[in-house]
């Protein structure tokens, strides 16, 4: 494996008049070039990752995912000669991405034996149903496409563009990161990024206090050598506090003051205050601390609740750390009698080991996770376009998208009918639109084939599903509002008036629907009573018919009357999942590809 000299703490020299914000797009594009080089290639051993693990979080979801993994790989989209695996984890109850990590280090030592001691692995913890962004619900975040590429970007190609110059300087090992988010950043030329020292190392990223309240927060230890500020700088943690409050941070020494000559000197981001924090995004462990982690799954046997790789591993490390976090609850999805017990042997486990930090001065860190951040990147936020080169419309054929002054439309891998509008604030993608179609703003639309009359009201979701039911091949259409909580649960049929469908009372939906409160109502525990467990949405045997049925649902919410669903079979989303039929979906997207590409082929020949 290639090893370059160390530039530890020394920063690159910068380009006279370059701006924070012109050297972070110039970084981006070059990486982005540099992956596009080796999609369909094969790649010399050292150059790449040797293992690139997916985590799914059931057979269902493996099979997607194992699916569109070998067609990426048939359509030479990523590079080749690397070993790609998709990890499911083990029946029985949830165990979070922490419990998942685990079970990947059995999963690599089982496949590999004694030779996964020897390799660089990434791992991209994709396993969960995405309830906050419903359109990745079936086929995942880790394949949600992005505005911008030939063949277009999905994150599965984002995550491995801007990670590309990590393995090579990188001693055996995991890289750990999650699905939904984008990391950019610049560092001097001669800089480099190293993973190799022993324990965890993580990246840190310059965030807002208010940021810094809903991630990982490092404490670091006083610097010996560093007088200015750098790019990039190497640096120890005294402790890690998982989304602390502001006075916490303050008080634990973890706040910094930004100073302008940084700033001049094309360091750090110009939107921050003068306060700001470091905050996480993804970490490493060399092989050492793999093989530790190993040994503990091994002796724990089944995990009965959920671990958080970032909340539980990095909470116990650092010679600051305390065993307070233990006990404390409270940014626990689920409360587990376990959870303590396991927590106190992952703070004895891990005591003492090196929290090694990458400040990078000058980076972005985005979160893709929600319906309102999806629409927020792809449409309105200027600079992650400008940085990333986004465009209003990819791998379409489209009118002329509306624009205003703040946002446009972002439209991917669809048709639509020159007479069809989409506002601005509004995303389209994997669909087909006829000419009646008007799209209001701030809606997404996302794997539908619409050819009948219809406005979409602003703030609409909607999702199109292929299901296998009993051998045949059916449909149901999703349809929310954008600002509908899917995750929202209560626990009593008596409470389901606290749930809100397009802002109005669930019960008050169900009247009109002429739907009565009954356990039989909702799929799955029925402790567990929300909008991702109703059985509201209808199963048809057409396309056409399950949009034309779930518009109807919409508009007698939206006018208040009333549209009888007594009559159909009726699904909730989370059953409407079980029944997914990837491969017909997958099919329509294959379908659009072959007409666009011909169109766009006949456009050349034309001009």
């Amino acid at each position: 494996r290639k090893r370059a000299r160390d530039t530890r703490g020394r920063g690159g020299a910068m380009p006279v008049g370059a701006g924070p914000e012109s050297l972070l797009s110039r970084a981006t594009q070059k990486r982005l070039e540099k992956f596009a080089q080796l999609r369909g290639k094969i790649v010399p051993a050292g150059e790449f990752w040797d293992v690139v693990v997916i985590t799914a979080v059931d057979k269902k979801q493996e099979i997607a995912y194992q699916q569109q993994l070998s067609e990426k790989l048939k359509r030479k989209q990523l590079p080749l000669g690397v070993h790609y695996h998709v990890f499911v984890d083990p029946p029985g109850p949830k165990i979070g991405n922490g419990g998942s990590t685990l079970h990947v280090l059995q999963c690599l030592e089982e496949h590999y034996g004694d030779k996964w001691d020897s390799l660089t692995v990434i791992l991209i913890h994709s396993g969960g149903y995405s309830q906050r962004l419903p359109n990745a619900s079936a086929l995942g975040k880790i394949f949600t496409a992005l505005p911008f590429g030939d063949p277009i970007y999905q994150m599965l190609d984002l995550k491995l563009a801007m990670y590309i110059d990590f393995p090579i300087q990188m001693n055996p090992g995991m890289l750990i990161t999650c699905a939904d988010d984008i990391e950019l950043y610049n560092i001097g030329e001669t800089d480099l990024i190293r993973f190799d020292q022993p324990g965890f190392t993580a990246l840190a990223h310059p965030s807002s206090l208010t940021i810094g309240m809903t991630h990982g927060v490092f404490v670091l230890e006083p610097s010996s050598h560093l007088t200015e500020k750098r790019q990039l700088e190497y640096r120890s943690c005294n402790r890690f506090l998982h989304k602390p409050s502001i006075e916490s941070m303050h008080q634990s020494g973890a706040v910094c003051l930004i100073s302008q000559s940084s700033l001049s000197e094309g360091v750090g981001d110009s939107t921050l205050n003068s306060e700001y924090v470091y905050t996480d995004s993804l970490f490493y462990i060399d092989h050492a601390t793999a093989k530790l982690l190993l040994t503990f799954y091994k002796q724990m046997g089944k995990l009965c609740c959920e671990i958080d790789a970032y909340g539980d591993f990095l909470q116990a490390l650092g010679p600051g750390a305390t065993q307070d976090y233990v006990k404390n609850i409270e940014n626990v999805s689920k409360e587990e009698s376990c959870l303590v017990e396991i927590r106190e042997k992952i703070f004895r486990l891990l005591k003492g080991l090196p929290l090694n930090v990458i400040l990078l001065n000058n980076s972005k860190f985005y979160h893709i996770g929600t319906t309102h951040e999806y629409l927020f990147h792809f449409t309105s936020d200027r600079k992650l376009k400008s940085e990333m080169g986004l465009l209003p419309n990819i791998f379409s054929i489209c009118p002329k998208s509306a624009k205003d002054l703040e946002k446009s439309a972002c439209i991917i891998h669809s048709i639509l009918s020159p007479m069809s509008s989409v506002e601005p604030g509004s995303l389209v993608e994997y669909s087909r639109l006829g000419s009646e179609v008007s799209v209001g703003t701030n809606s997404i639309i996302s794997g539908c084939c619409i050819d009948t009359k219809v406005h979409l009201p602003p703030n609409t979701f909607i999702t199109t599903l292929s299901m296998r039911i009993d051998g045949g091949l059916m449909y149901a259409s999703i349809v929310f509002g954008i600002d509908d909580n899917l995750k929202k649960n209560v626990t009593k049929l008596s409470d389901v008036h606290l749930l809100h469908y397009f802002g109005v009372s669930l019960g008050e939906c169900l009247e009109l629907w002429g739907l009565r409160v009954s356990d039989q109502l909702f799929s799955g525990h029925k402790s567990a009573l929300g909008l991702w467990t109703v059985r509201i949405f209808p199963v048809c045997s057409t396309v056409n018919d399950s949009v034309e049925v779930s518009l109807r649902i919409l508009d007698s919410v939206k006018n208040m009357s009333p549209f009888q669903l007594g009559g159909f079979k009726l699904l909730s989303v989370e059953e409407i999942l079980c029944y997914k039929d990837i491969e017909d979906m997958l099919k329509f997207r294959q379908q659009l590809y072959e007409e666009i590409t011909l169109q766009k082929l006949k456009e050349k020949s034309d001009s």
